[in-house]
């Protein structure tokens, strides 16, 4: 592909879904911008022009000070105008790239959020980071550094050849060679040249976030290995590559420097000659313009010097349009725009899993083949099952986190997917759940923002964190430290309780929150649980029995299918294998 190709791909497919867009979207502010831009420098150059002529015609001992009079105030009008235009300039610019990454950001993560319960799988933590980092950034960067500068000094450069044509032709034409060196011939040239350069410094880069993110999450595991030294030197290898190729880009933008301002040399002096030419055969103090014309050339550099440098980067930018090409594209559609809601506030809501098929394309392997099953409002079902069995996938498509091929779920009679945002239908107690280096009473509030001090302590001490608190100096102030580490498992559970009972909402889904915790703190842990979530919906995934008679209801799940569903009483007194797996757990 060919650059030409490659710009045209980049900004003009119809394709693109990350970069064209957002020209149409927001194109009355675009242009805003570049009408803006475009005063600036000609400000610059006006200012350079009158003060030229001015110092020009001073010297001359003009007769009176009137004959200067009108530069002066161009002078002064045009020294005020640059920087008040470039300020507006700027203002406009970031505003424009704010508003498109804040849309891009969103996007992004409506993609990712898409692919939630496959994200691990495609994408490697690293990968995630350098898009969200890098890529966003490059997105952004190719707005403010090569499209704004490119298109400002192609407007610049078409007036300048226009305004030249005015007094020679020829000398017109041999502006328009000698700009077109600098916009067009070296920009081109720098991207044949840099072109694999640039791709291998973004990929080193990629490779660079991969394997330190890696790194640092297994950090621990390094250093307990005792090979701490041999991640040390494969970081240190990752980062010699990438500072390897930013040297040789460096080097050949110092050579790219060079070429420019030795043009630009060139310039001054045919504009010298020129302008000494022309105006020197005209009348008493023509001469007066040779100074203005020189000038007003030194402000244009700096519109026209970016633009090799940006044009460069073109296939960095490329690259990362390319990447975020490839994620899902997320439409918001009219089921979730209008979603439905309950009329009165819920306390425990029934579900109803209706025809529910579904599978992981990947694996295909078949998880549910027509799966029905029904919960009572203010019921709390016990779901046991060996692991693989689909457990937890069953709690995923009742969040609406996995879509089911076929089927649907409902709470209430309503269709989860048009339910909207799902925190205030569903609360979740997992295996980990994470707290904040904050204190308790923060920690607690994330389930409702909106609750007050005495809300969110009637909250902790339903959790039964009470004890915990008195023995605390800092009591609900105390820093509960990143991940809770502070805290006991139990301890930490019982925080995230606090935090679901503060949230308020009619459904709870317990996810083996005891796992690890010794068999006394555990069925603590499960009474306190399952009293302060008596009026609530629970849907109990489990893989023990431990406290299970205090379940209104247990199903067994077995290859998709429910092959026991009874009370814990009623299983106990009648079913074989129930008896056997009650055996097994406390014994």
């Amino acid at each position: 592909m060919d650059n030409k190709e490659t710009t045209q791909r980049l900004l003009l497919s119809k394709e693109d879904t990350w970069v064209r867009p957002y020209f149409r979207k927001y194109r009355k502010l675009l242009i805003l911008v570049l009408f803006l831009g475009l005063l600036t420098f000609f400000a610059g150059s006006a200012l350079m022009f009158t003060s030229g002529f001015l110092i020009s015609k001073s010297a001359s001992r003009p007769w009176n000070v009137l004959a200067v009079y009108v530069p002066i105030v161009l002078t002064r009008a045009f020294g005020i105008g640059r920087p008040l235009f470039r300020y507006m300039e700027r203002l406009g610019s970031h505003d424009w790239v704010l508003r498109m990454t804040s849309d891009i950001r969103l996007k992004l993560y409506r993609s990712l959020e898409s692919r939630a319960a496959k994200s691990k799988e495609e994408f490697q933590t690293g990968s995630i980071l350098g898009i969200l980092a890098e890529d966003i950034e490059h997105i952004q960067n190719l707005y403010l550094r090569t499209i704004f500068p490119t298109l400002i000094g192609l407007l610049l450069y078409l007036l300048i050849v226009i305004g030249f044509g005015v007094f020679s032709i020829p000398f017109a034409l041999l502006m328009l060679l000698m700009l077109g060196i600098i916009i067009v011939i070296l920009p081109l040239a720098s991207v044949a040249v840099n072109r694999a350069r640039v791709y291998r410094r973004k990929q080193e880069r990629h490779i660079l976030y991969n394997q330190l993110t890696d790194s640092i999450l297994g950090v621990g595991d390094w250093q307990y290995s005792g090979r701490y030294d041999e991640f040390l030197v494969r970081y240190n290898e990752a980062e010699k590559n990438v500072r390897k190729e930013d040297i040789k880009l460096n080097k050949y933008t110092r050579f790219q420097d060079f070429v420019i301002q030795f043009v630009f040399g060139l310039i001054i002096v045919a504009i010298f000659l020129w302008a000494g030419t022309y105006f020197g055969a005209g009348a008493k103090g023509s001469l007066n313009w040779v100074a203005a014309f020189i000038l007003a050339v030194f402000p244009l550099m700096d519109a026209f010097s970016p633009i090799s440098q940006g044009v460069t980067e073109l296939p960095m930018y490329e690259d990362s349009a390319q990447r975020l090409d490839s994620l899902p594209v997320v439409e918001v559609s009219e089921e979730v725009v209008e979603t439905v809601s309950f009329t009165q506030p819920l306390v425990n809501a029934g579900i109803a899993f209706e025809g529910i098929t579904f599978s992981y394309r990947e694996a295909g392997k078949v998880i549910f083949k027509d799966f029905n099953l029904m919960i009572e409002p203010g019921q709390t079902l016990a779901v046991l099952g060996k692991s693989g069995t689909g457990k937890t996938t069953l709690s995923k498509i009742l969040r609406g986190d996995l879509i089911p091929q076929a089927g649907r779920v409902l709470i209430e009679g309503k269709p989860v997917s048009a339910l909207g945002e799902m925190s205030r239908y569903i609360g979740v107690l997992n295996q980990a759940p994470h707290l904040f280096n904050t204190s308790i009473l923060n920690n607690v509030r994330l389930g409702n923002l909106e609750a007050s001090d005495e809300q969110v302590l009637e909250a902790i001490h339903q959790a039964g964190l009470q004890p915990v608190i008195d023995k605390l100096p800092a009591g609900v102030n105390t820093l509960v430290e990143e991940g809770g580490k502070r805290f006991s498992g139990g301890e930490q559970q019982r925080i995230a309780l606090a935090r679901i009972l503060l949230q308020d909402v009619p459904i709870v889904i317990i996810d083996e929150p005891t796992i690890g915790l010794d068999p006394l703190t555990e069925r603590a842990l499960l009474e306190t649980v399952l009293s302060v979530l008596k009026d609530k919906t629970v849907l109990w995934i489990t893989h023990h029995l431990m406290s299970i008679e205090q379940a209104d209801r247990v199903i067994f799940i077995q290859s998709g299918e429910i092959m026991m569903d009874d009370t814990p009483q009623e299983l106990k007194a009648t079913n074989a294998h129930y008896q056997h797996l009650l055996s097994l757990d406390y014994n």
